[in-house]
Parts: C-alpha cells; structure tokens; sequence
C-alpha cells in the first residue's frame, strides 16, 4: 500500500526511469519503421541510432557513481532531464546521420545517469520499512514510458513525425519538473548501518555474487530483439502495419508497469533465489516465442511477458544481490551489475544491428535471444550451489 510519504520518492525515482529509459531509450523502437518509411533514414542507419543510445548507456552507467559522487545530485538530475529533452527537440527535422547518432548517444549517456542516480537516490531516503514497497515500483517508470510512447507516437505520427518528437521532449521536461518537485521533498537520509563483518564477500559467497551478475549480462545480451528491433520486425517484415505494431508495444508498456508489481508478490511468496529463476525462464519463453509463431495471441503474449520482466529482472537482479551482500556492499555490488549490463547491451546492440544487416531478418534474433536468456536461468541456478548453506532458505 502506498503512503503519502512515499509520493517524493516515488516521483524521484519513477520519473528518473521514465525519463531514461522509458522515454531516452525506449521510445525511439516504435519510430524505427517511420523513420524508414518517410525516408529520414534506411533500415540499416535507423538500426545503427537505436545501437547508439546503447553505446551512450554505457558510458553512462560507467560515470554515474563519479558524477553523483562530485557533484550535487540535483544539478546531475537536471542535466540529464535538459539534454534528453534537447535530443528529442533537436531531432524534430530530417538531417545527417551524424546529428543524429550525436544525440542518441547522448540521450543514452543522460538516460543511464538518471537511471542510477534517480532510483538508487529514492532508495536510500527510502525508510529501511518502505523499501520493500519504493524498491519494485519506482521501475513502474520504465513501463510508463514505453505505454506512453505506444499510445501517443500513432496519433501523432498521422500529422507530422515532428510532433513526435517535440511531444517526447515535452514529456521528457514534464518529467523532470515532476521528478524535481519529489527531489526538493525527499526525508533527510537515514544514519548508515554499521557493517557487521570486513566488508568483503568470502570466496564461496563471491561465485554466487559473480554467477548472478553472468546471468545479468546474457539479459542485457538477450533483450535486444524486443526493445530496439520489435515494432519494426512486427510492422515491415511481418507486415503488419504502424497499428499493429503499436498495439504490441502498448502491450510491452503495459507488461513494464505491472512486472515490477508481480516481482514483489514472487519475492513474497518465493524468495528471491527462486523468484529470479522463474523470472529467467519466463522472459526466455517469451523473447524465443516469436520464432516459433507469429499472431494476435503469440505476440500479445510475448509482448506483455517480455514486457514485464524487462524492469521485473531489474528488481529481482538488485535485490537478489542485496540478499547476498547484505545493505553494507549492495551499492558497490548494483553499481558492478549496471556497468556489467551496460557493456554487454552495447556489444548486443552492434553486434544483433549487424547480424540483421547480414540476414535482412529479424527472426533468427529473437531465438538468439531467448537462448541467451535461457543461459542466464542456468547461471542462476548453478548460483545456488555456491551458497552457505545457512543462506539457502530463499
């Protein structure tokens, strides 16, 4: 149950999501096949933007501890609403190739920034009670974004591409004031907990640790196919159409909201350990599915399911290693998790952009992907065994 005292966190650290990654990130997917079909770009460069914004995250990920350490993470947050805002505005005209890989990779950088800073900075205000409660949804925001995005961009697309994108930079600064007005009400930070033990994590406990973040990078490995190449394989290759396609993605920014929100009730009933396993298979399935059928019923399922584990993994993936780490080191261990994803999303995002440059098909990607996500259920549960046994109850 949300309480009025969780409203600033939740705008701190949902808005920052929905800014960095809802919108800076996620919204470009549904713009691919106009973009193509309008003429601003071909299919390969449309592609090689999304790849991008995947560079920029992680040269994001990669400097957002320094900069929220240097400098205050208030003037950090604005920056990043003002410059994802400005890469919307300042692509609202056809122009070179390079303008716009400039700023993709910008809105990437900024994207990633306020995806650590924002939920990491709602966290640690959070009362040690709430966190249970703040922690899954400020994700919600990611969803947000992404329904935003699929609800809005057809509508707009009908009069002019420009009004997509001058719609996304409004959204983007909307999101910042809101994200602000939470920031400016945040409670004072809670006194540290002494740590307990010296800080490092035994031998055996480190494999666990290291096994689960593998498991995290075949994830970001993995997902590709369905955030950066979904709406176009659905509306040009499939043949589908602008509609239908963002019908799916609507479907995907649904899943998005509610995945945070079934991660908690798994957690509750399961423990984290077994949560997150399922939470593997169950996104492995879904990204393999369309290979193997392609319709109303199989997409919608694929949509909704890859969808919500896109932010529910996030959540199981953090608090799994809260569990293992315990709170003293879980932002040293988060932080090497999110570099790690970071790098390996970017590597997917080139590598699958010429992989489909090679095939001129998107299909064989989302059978990579699911493989890759199955890998990543087999490093969860090879995590266990590694676990002392007085740590195996979840």
């Amino acid at each position: 149950m949300i309480q009025r005292s969780d409203i600033p966190l939740l705008l701190t650290g949902s808005m920052a999501a929905l800014a960095g990654v809802g919108l800076a990130r996620l919204a470009y997917t549904p713009m691919i096949p106009v973009l193509i079909q309008q003429g601003w770009f071909d299919a390969t460069a449309a592609i090689y933007l999304g790849a991008a914004n995947l560079l920029g995250y992680l040269l994001g990920a990669l400097s957002a501890h320094w900069l929220s350490e240097r400098f205050r993470p208030r003037a950090v947050l604005a920056v990043c609403f003002i410059v994802i805002t400005l890469s919307f505005l300042c692509s609202a005209a056809p122009a070179s190739f390079a303008w716009f890989f400039v700023w993709r990779l910008l809105s990437g950088i900024t994207g990633a920034i306020l995806m650590v800073v924002g939920p990491s900075l709602a966290l640690t205000r959070a009362p040690i009670e709430r966190r249970a409660v703040v922690g899954p949804l400020v994700f919600c925001g990611v969803g947000m974004g992404a329904l935003l995005s699929a609800t809005l961009l057809p509508l707009l697309v009908e009069f002019d591409l420009m009004w997509s994108w001058l719609v996304l930079g409004s959204l983007s600064l909307l999101a910042g004031v809101a994200c602000n007005y939470g920031l400016v009400r945040l409670p004072p930070a809670a006194a540290p907990v002494p740590p307990t033990t010296t800080g490092h994590a035994p031998p055996v406990l480190g494999m666990t640790i290291v096994l689960v973040m593998l498991a995290y990078a075949m994830d970001a490995t993995g997902f590709i196919p369905h955030t950066v190449f979904w709406v176009d394989y659905l509306a040009r290759e499939q043949a589908q159409g602008a509609s239908a396609a963002a019908l799916q993605w609507a479907i995907f920014g649904a899943g998005a909201i509610v995945g945070p929100l079934l991660a908690g009730v798994l957690v509750h009933r399961l423990g984290w350990h077994h949560s997150l396993t399922i939470g593997y298979l169950l996104k492995s399935l879904a990204i393999a599915l369309p290979f193997f059928a392609v319709g109303l019923v199989s997409n919608s399922i694929s949509s909704f399911m890859v969808g919500a584990m896109v932010p529910g993994l996030v959540a199981l993936t953090s608090g799994r290693l809260a569990e293992l780490g315990g709170p003293a080191q879980h932002k040293r261990l988060w932080g090497y998790a999110t570099a790690v994803f970071a790098v390996m999303q970017a590597a997917s995002g080139y590598a699958m952009s010429g992989l489909y440059a090679v095939l001129g098909s998107y299909q064989p990607l989302f059978a990579l992907g699911g493989g890759l996500l199955g890998l990543g259920m087999v490093c969860v549960m090879l995590s266990r065994r590694f676990q002392p046994a007085r740590q195996t109850s979840n």
